[in-house]
């Protein structure tokens, strides 16, 4: 180790400031878009087949990290991994995509964001974490956020309730996976996890995927929205966050939560010509306002 005294290093300090909140601020671009190729291209593949190709492009993104730590995953390891995976990735995907066929995409963008409540809640509930009080309003002022999203309709007058309750329970899965992660698989190379995770979810999507896959011909546009999905949403955006992670640490990198619903709702908004609603207001403020105060307890 160096321990020989030198003068600051102003300008990566300053690329440093700068590209973080840039990199941020991408990465919930990235994450947000998600909702939009989701509405895009489940109406064409249905859930299953789109769940599949998601996962098997991110995985294969992923792969070379995984490769690269191969040595660390022993055969006794797999079936946590595969069991981990389906909990954490492939029923949340699922339920994201049979969402996306019934409500616009900025609906589940924003339940999108009760994933860091759920993730206290799962913790308080199944493995002994302390909530504390400020942390438990915060899981009410979310939950009566669900219930405004809840009580939306589409355009057409027809009630969101199933789609959000589709949202809140892949969220209340995400949190029961990164629980499991913690406390299964710490000290794996994220990265690796990651690809390992996606891969066995993929593996065990596949049997249903291809039971269910579409007879009529696939939109260009919805192969282009799927392969985006699975590239740049899951795989690409796996490798920014957790670069991240390696920088800033794992809370401050979670703050990419409050950006999702926004540019969820945005990409929505500017691309699909999804409305604006009161309740979507109303909701997201509750929930993202539960998020923040969630986030500042300790």
């Amino acid at each position: 180790m160096n321990t020989v005294a030198s003068a600051p290093d102003l300008s990566g300090t300053r690329e440093r400031g700068w590209m973080t909140p840039l990199e941020l601020a991408i990465l919930g671009a990235i994450w947000g878009a998600s909702f939009l190729f989701m509405r895009v291209s489940a109406k064409d593949f249905g859930a299953m087949p789109l769940v599949e190709v998601r996962l098997a492009l991110g995985s294969l993104v992923l792969l070379p990290f995984l490769w690269r730590s191969r040595a660390k995953f022993p055969l006794n390891l797999w079936p946590k991994i595969a069991l981990i995976g389906a909990i954490n990735s492939a029923l949340p995907f699922m339920l994201f995509a049979w969402s996306a066929q019934r409500a616009p995409a900025g609906i589940g963008a924003i339940a999108n964001a009760m994933t860091v409540l759920f993730t206290a809640l799962v913790g308080f509930l199944f493995f002994g974490e302390k909530i504390g009080a400020r942390r438990a309003i915060a899981l009410i002022a979310g939950f009566v956020g669900v219930v405004v999203l809840a009580g939306d309709k589409t355009a057409g007058g027809e009630n969101v309730a199933w789609a959000v309750a589709a949202g809140a329970l892949a969220s209340f899965l995400y949190g029961v996976g990164i629980n499991l992660v913690r406390r299964h698989l710490t000290g794996l190379p994220p990265a690796a996890v990651a690809s390992a995770t996606l891969g066995t979810s993929a593996l065990l999507t596949l049997p249903f995927a291809l039971a269910n896959w579409p007879t009529h011909a696939i939109p260009a546009a919805s192969w282009f929205s799927a392969s985006m999905l699975g590239i740049v949403c899951t795989g690409l955006a796996f490798v920014m966050y957790y670069r991240l992670i390696a920088r800033i640490g794992a809370s401050r990198a979670s703050t990419v939560t409050y950006l999702i619903p926004v540019f969820g709702v945005a990409w929505a908004w500017m691309l699909l010509d999804e409305p604006l609603t009161v309740k979507m207001g109303i909701a997201g403020a509750l929930i993202l306002g539960s998020v923040a105060l969630s986030q500042r307890a300790k």
